[in-house]
C-alpha cells in the first residue's frame, strides 16, 4: 500500500485513502516515521473502515510537538512549545485541503493519533477541539513534564482514545522517562470514567514496532465508530 506525497505550506503530507473513506486519520511523521508508512499501511490492511490517511511532515519534533516549553530531558534539545502553531497547520490549512481533495463530507470521522510525542501531541490536541472522534496515541509521551497535572484540569473531548506503550519503556535510567509506566496507567484511569479507552501493552522498548503500533492504535480507533 502506497503514498502519494505533496506539499502544502512548505510542508510535506503523505496521503493514502482506501475506497471511498469512512474515516479520515491524521498523523505527524518525522523522517524515521515517514519511511515506515507503506508498511504501517501494510499493517491496517484489515481495518474495519475504508479509510484515508493523512501523515504531514514535522522539521522540529521537539519544537512543533510539545503543547509547552521544557527543559532537554534527552539529548541536549528543548521543548519549543510550538503544539498550538502545528495545531493551526492541522486545523486551518490540512483539514480544507484534504476536504477538497478527497471530496469529503463535513461529519466524516476524524482520528489524530502518532508515535511518541505525536502521540502526546494528540491527546493534548484533543483538550483543544472537539472536532476528533477518536486519539490514537501509541507510546505517547505521557512523562512530559507537566503532562499528567495538566490532563486533571483539562478534559480530553474525542470519544475513543486508545494509550499503548512497550512493557519495557519504563525500564530507563533516565529518571524523568522511567515515569512514563506510572503515567500511562494515571492517564488510562483518568479517561475511564467518560470515554471509550485501552491501554494496550506491547512487548519492547519505545524503539520496537513503531510502525505497527501505529496501525492497531488507527484500526482500534475504527472499530468504535463500526
Amino acid at each position: 500500500m502506497k503514498t502519494n506525497r505533496y506539499e502544502l505550506d512548505g510542508r510535506g503530507v503523505y496521503l493514502h485513502t482506501s475506497g471511498a473513506p469512512q474515516i479520515l486519520f491524521l498523523q505527524p511523521v518525522d523522517t524515521h516515521d515517514a519511511q515506515l508508512l507503506e508498511r504501517q499501511l501494510d499493517a491496517m490492511q484489515g481495518c474495519a473502515l475504508p479509510f484515508a490517511l493523512a501523515a504531514f511532515e514535522i522539521a522540529d519534533w521537539n519544537r512543533e510537538l510539545s503543547p509547552w516549553e521544557a527543559p532537554p530531558v534527552f539529548g541536549r534539545a528543548a521543548f519549543g512549545g510550538c503544539a498550538a502553531e502545528t495545531m493551526g497547520f492541522l486545523t486551518d490549512r490540512l483539514l480544507p485541503d484534504l476536504y477538497a481533495r478527497l471530496s469529503l463530507q463535513g461529519d466524516i470521522p476524524l482520528c489524530l493519533g502518532g508515535y511518541s510525542l505525536a502521540g502526546l501531541f494528540a491527546l493534548w490536541a484533543a483538550t483543544q477541539t472537539d472536532r476528533f472522534c477518536g486519539i490514537a496515541a501509541a507510546s505517547p509521551s505521557v512523562w512530559f513534564p507537566g503532562w499528567i497535572d495538566y490532563g486533571k484540569a483539562h478534559p480530553l473531548r474525542a470519544s475513543s482514545v486508545y494509550l499503548s506503550l512497550g512493557d519495557r519503556e519504563e525500564r530507563t535510567r533516565n529518571p524523568v522517562m522511567a515515569t512514563v509506566g506510572a503515567c500511562i496507567r494515571a492517564q488510562y484511569e483518568l479517561l475511564r470514567p467518560d470515554h471509550i479507552v485501552t491501554l494496550e501493552w506491547n512487548p519492547g522498548n519505545h524503539f520496537q514496532d513503531s510502525e505497527k503500533r501505529c496501525a492497531r492504535a488507527f484500526c482500534w480507533i475504527a472499530e468504535q465508530q463500526v
